[in-house]
């Protein structure tokens, strides 16, 4: 596996030379802005002194006390204290604003504004910063004001309805902060056209980004097939109602595969393999209009295939058929995958405070411009008096009364 530095990795990255100020906490706005760190901007994390980020207390702990969450989605930043409830944090930050490119924050609406720092005050300190806002339901709109959390945002997005078996309630989509990283997903992606129309116009300008939208985003034909046909999708487990057979299929190891016929010439590569080329012009199969009409039948006779064989069976027989096909894999497994291991997508990162940690590896492969990951998630103010005199030009006499009033 890949371990910190990335063979040929340049000294920069694609994003050097940028600032961005990571004032948010748990997972959306600093995910945004973690995405940002591993291509070389500078990530000045801005924690509330003695707390922190409640990611630090989110997951796991480790015996530093930091959790491998935050452990891992810090990376790269630079953590500093300030509380932007006082009066002096607020001008600190504005101060720091005004010699930076981009602000994450995911507080409720209203939160900045209530302690000084909306858009009207930072901009009015540097027009050319980008402010980016994700909350749980924007800023904007009748919900606006409400407390939010990744689960609520799954919910409300219409995904959590889409998710479980069509008998049972629904179920959590894979985990509770999709939402979350959709969200900063989807910010990471603003901030850098929102840089290239400053590039243009010279002009900063805000970002409004609810936390459910993103899970909208995503559902496909879900909205035009309500629209024009009052059609409500429902959880079908495993199924997907556009296509069939495009589900997870038992093996005799005690294993599931993934298969995924999404067109009729692939169903057709899947009968050959299984014996069953009398379905290809048997009209009761041949179209995938005729299979969803007897999905149940079709689907068994599927897991009655791949059930008399080993995992790896199935899926040599699957490869050599050019039927797509995949393990559906727990994490143990993906640890010991030889393309995780070629690709290297499992980096080992080595801790000054807690040693060897496996985190994800950076996405997207950039050739030119790779991202890195330089440190995991720092201990709280580790780099507070580094920012504060380097990127403000404050003095130690200035920082230590700082300290002693509570402020940082």
């Amino acid at each position: 596996m890949q371990t910190s530095e990335p063979e040929g990795a340049p000294d920069g990255g694609a994003l050097s030379g940028l600032r961005v100020l990571d004032i948010g906490t748990f997972i959306a706005a600093p995910f945004a802005a973690t995405l940002m760190g591993e291509f070389g901007a500078e990530v000045i994390k801005v924690e509330l002194p003695k707390v922190g980020d409640h990611a630090r207390r989110l997951g796991t702990p480790t015996e530093v006390g930091d959790t491998l969450v935050w452990l891992s989605e810090a990376r790269n930043k630079k953590s500093v204290t300030i509380d932007l409830r006082k009066a002096e944090g607020a001008g600190l930050l504005k101060s720091l604003a005004a010699v930076s490119d981009v602000v994450c924050e995911n507080f409720q609406a209203g939160t900045l504004e209530r302690w000084g720092l909306g858009w009207d005050d930072l901009r009015a300190v540097n027009p050319k910063l980008i402010l980016l806002r994700i909350s749980g339901y924007g800023q904007t709109g009748p919900y606006a004001s409400r407390p939010c959390f990744g689960r609520i945002a799954n919910a409300f997005g219409g995904i959590s309805f889409l998710s479980g078996e069509p008998d049972r309630p629904p179920a959590q989509p894979g985990s509770a902060t999709l939402s979350d990283y959709m969200a900063g997903l989807f910010g990471a992606f603003a901030v850098q056209m929102a840089l290239r129309a400053r590039d243009r116009t010279g002009r900063g300008q805000v970002i409004d980004i609810a936390l459910y939208e993103g899970i909208f985003r995503i559902l496909d034909e879900v909205a035009p097939a309500f629209q024009r046909n009052g059609f409500v999708r429902r959880r079908e487990g495993p199924e997907t109602p556009l296509v069939v057979p495009h589900s997870h299929y038992p093996t005799g190891d005690g294993r599931w595969v993934a298969i995924a016929c999404t067109n009729d010439r692939i169903f057709g590569r899947l009968a050959e393999v299984m014996g069953r080329a009398d379905m290809i012009g048997d009209e009761r199969f041949s179209t995938n209009a005729a299979r969803i009409a007897r999905r149940g039948e079709v689907n068994g006779i599927v897991a009655d295939w791949t059930s008399g064989m080993t995992r790896d069976e199935a899926l040599a027989r699957c490869a050599e058929a050019e039927v797509p096909c995949g393990p559906v894999y727990a994490i143990d497994e993906i640890f010991e995958d030889p393309h995780y291991r070629a690709r290297g997508n499992i980096l080992y990162v080595d801790d000054p405070r807690v040693g060897r940690i496996a985190v994800p590896n950076v996405v997207p492969r950039l050739e030119g411009t790779p991202g890195q990951v330089r440190w995991l998630g720092p201990a709280l103010g580790a780099h507070t008096d580094e920012v504060l005199s380097g990127a403000l030009g404050l003095d130690a006499e200035h920082i230590a009364a700082l300290r002693r009033d509570n402020v940082i």
